[in-house]
């Protein structure tokens, strides 16, 4: 009974034809292009903002024609990432989300103001060259020994693929361990970014599950096949809207704590990872493969990996720019740092003594423009100093 439904599952995959590589193709063009587009549009919108900083008004960015072209740009790349899943397996279009990290790298550079001599240039860029490179080899490694298996996403065959005993051993496997990560995240205050984005990762794989299924169905609906007469379409859509949601919800809380960059890094690992596998079981995306395709594949994901980790590090640690009042600009408090008295409250912590207003809660696209805090020079202590009055905050639970 076990061979003839596994034999019935090798019947639904389509042999390795000029066709299956073709699609492989259109979906890895559309993940190429959907995230590029993405980055462009984040890139655009920040500037945007960056611009606006400081502004009378909070949303003045609503009335510039650039802050909307990167909302339909946006929305545009993302259509295009949603459409690739129709057509390259799911193993494939995943790691490809290392273009929107090798993009915004490039477009980093790109918008540098200041004017380097090419020596420094080279030593402060390094890494980001080195990493786009090993990002670009890993990417051309993924799309070449990509699986070749493609399956009509229908609702029998994934109804049948939901109920597999290999999927919901996943599934079960997965609730537990999400399960522990939380208990730990939320009762235990464990604030690991492995924990956070752990979660978002779990979160993802079923999110690309059912964005693959629900891709396919719809463009089988559109080529004439109807398939939103289904049930399971509208179980997929829900999940794959659902977790979505939450997955956002878990990066914004990561996001208040730990730097993008490295948000960028260590979740582009680790959901590809988790995403692979997910892919590998649900859709059997490995199946009938041969070991080297295989080999060449992972390889691809770990140098992509590397690329995408260096690219991340060469990047600089935004401080956000909280206005306050210098202590050492009072009268009689000169000296205080010079004898190791520290006056000026960390600018990480959640609350800063003094703070006019706490920008904690901003992501990074949304922050406004960084500043350097420099130590203030001060005059002669013959120089009256201006009458400050401190008053004392006390931080709200």
């Amino acid at each position: 009974m076990d061979g003839a439904h596994h034999a019935g599952l090798q019947l639904q995959q389509l042999p390795p034809t000029s066709s299956a590589t073709s699609e492989n193709l259109i979906g890895a063009l559309l993940a190429i292009f959907g995230h590029l587009v993405v980055s462009i549009a984040l890139n655009l919108q920040k500037y945007c903002h960056i611009r606006l900083a400081g502004s009378k008004d909070p949303r003045a960015y609503f009335k510039t024609k650039t802050w909307w072209l990167g909302l339909f740009l946006m929305l545009l790349g993302e259509l295009g990432v949603f459409a690739s899943y129709a057509f390259a397996p799911l193993s494939l279009i995943a790691p490809l989300s290392a273009v929107s990290v090798i993009a915004s790298a490039i477009i980093g550079i790109i918008f540098i103001k200041e004017k380097w001599k090419p020596k420094d240039f080279l030593r402060r860029y390094v890494l980001s060259f080195v990493g786009c490179g090993l990002a670009i080899v890993g990417t051309y490694l993924l799309v070449t020994f990509a699986p070749n298996s493609h399956e009509k996403m229908t609702g029998e065959n994934i109804t049948r693929h939901l109920v597999s005993w290999p999927f919901l051993l996943y599934t079960l496997v997965e609730i537990v361990v999400f399960c522990l990560l939380l208990y730990f995240y939320k009762e235990k205050s464990t604030n690991n970014i492995v924990v956070i984005l752990l979660l978002v990762a779990l979160l993802g794989s079923m999110t690309v599950v059912t964005v693959k299924a629900v891709a396919g169905m719809l463009v089988l609906s559109i080529q004439g096949n109807l398939q939103l007469d289904y049930p399971i379409f509208y179980v997929m859509f829900v999940c794959m809207v659902a977790t979505a949601i939450y997955q956002a919800t878990f990066l914004s809380q990561a996001s208040q704590t730990y730097d993008s960059s490295l948000i960028a890094s260590v979740g582009y690992i680790l959901s590809t990872t988790v995403a692979i596998t997910a892919g590998a079981i649900f859709y059997l995306d490995f199946l009938g493969e041969d070991a080297l395709h295989i080999c060449m594949f992972a390889l691809g994901c770990l140098i992509a990996f590397l690329g995408v980790f260096l690219i991340t590090r060469n990047r600089k640690k935004a401080i956000p720019f909280e206005p306050y009042i210098s202590m050492d600009a009072m009268p009689g408090m000169q000296d205080m740092h010079d004898k190791g008295m520290t006056v000026q409250p960390d600018l990480k912590a959640s609350f800063s003594y003094g703070a006019l207003e706490n920008n904690d809660h901003i992501s990074e696209i949304y922050a406004p423009a960084t500043l350097p805090v420099m130590q203030e020079e001060h005059g002669s202590r013959s120089t009256p100093g201006v009458p400050y009055r401190v008053l004392e905050h006390t931080k709200k639970e």
